[in-house]
Parts: C-alpha cells; structure tokens; sequence
C-alpha cells in the first residue's frame, strides 16, 4: 500500500436495549473485512482512527433516542457512515421514511454512504406500556405487533447484504459467508 492510499479501518458500533440492533451490528460485522472492530456504543467515544464507520440504532418513539442524537450530531462530523436502525414496525410501514430521516438528519454533518433499517422485536415491557398508553394510535400498533422472532434470518442476510452494498461503493473487498 502507497503512502498515499489510507487503510479502511472498520467500525461497528451500536445502541441495544434488547439485543435486536446487536444481531443486526454482528450480521454486518462478520462480512466485513479486516481491519475492523465491533463494540457498543458506550465504548466507542472517539472514530477519529476509523474511516468508516457503521452507526447502529434502535428507534425510540419514532426517532432517535437523546444519547443517539447527541453522538450522531457531535462525533459524525466529515465521517463516512453507514447506518443501521431497528424498529419494531414492519420496514413497510408509513411512519418508517420519517423516523429513518431524523437518525440522518441527527447526522447532517456526516458523509452518509447507506442506511438499513429493519424490524425488531417490540419488547414485552414497552409493549405492555404502549398497550396502556393514552394515544389511541399507540394502543393499536401494540395489538398490531408482529414482531416476536425479529430480526429473523432474512432480515440478517439483508443486513449483511447492505454491507456488502457499502463496501462495495468504497471499492473494498468483502468476505463471502463471513470467511
């Protein structure tokens, strides 16, 4: 390699509560080639020494969550990223296009290469607390739940696929099977 020529050093990192964007950061991480790194969030405080990077969220009442906004609008700045939500709602469902764009509007600033999003498993407390919540609309996606078993091994294979996807706009070989 020239001196003129960076290495792409690689970086998963994500927020999860229940594990769903965690399933979804290790489907990404394991097509991607060296040199790369996985961790949550909490631990990736600086990306000065990555040159990408892939952004993982879950969505909180229809956006991003304060520390999730926070991060993307502070530490995002002339970054190439990729990122990758998760939600509860079928990814067909029509409040999706406006809570996917407020994770890339909280990135402005950003070089933003690609965005996933897919659906997770709602889970049992906040469904429990939607069930009882006093909007009307919140009620009647909690008895519209169908996410019990998401991300599921399709949606997996899609997250991996959308980092092919990314590497392949870079020009940076993947691995096949996660080989």
């Amino acid at each position: 390699m020239s001196k003129d020529q960076k290495e792409t050093r690689i970086l998963v990192t994500y927020q999860s509560q229940t594990g769903n964007t965690r399933k979804v950061a290790e489907a990404i991480y394991e097509v991607l080639p060296e040199p790369k790194e996985i961790r949550p969030l909490k631990e990736a405080q600086s990306l000065e020494e990555y040159s990408l990077i892939f952004l993982g969220f879950p969505v909180h009442g229809s956006g991003p969550n304060p520390k999730a906004t926070s991060y993307l609008e502070n530490n995002t700045k002339d970054k190439q990223i990729a990122l990758f939500i998760t939600h509860a709602a079928p990814e067909d469902a029509p409040e999706m296009p406006e809570s996917v764009q407020k994770f890339c509007d909280a990135a402005g600033e950003a070089d933003i290469l690609d965005v996933f999003h897919c659906q997770g498993q709602l889970s049992s407390i906040v469904k429990t607390v939607m069930r009882f919540a006093p909007d009307p609309q919140v009620r009647e996606w909690a008895k519209m739940d169908n996410s019990k078993g998401q991300p599921d091994a399709s949606r997996l294979e899609k997250a991996a696929s959308f980092a092919k996807r990314v590497m392949e706009k870079q020009n940076t070989p993947v691995l096949s099977n996660g080989e």
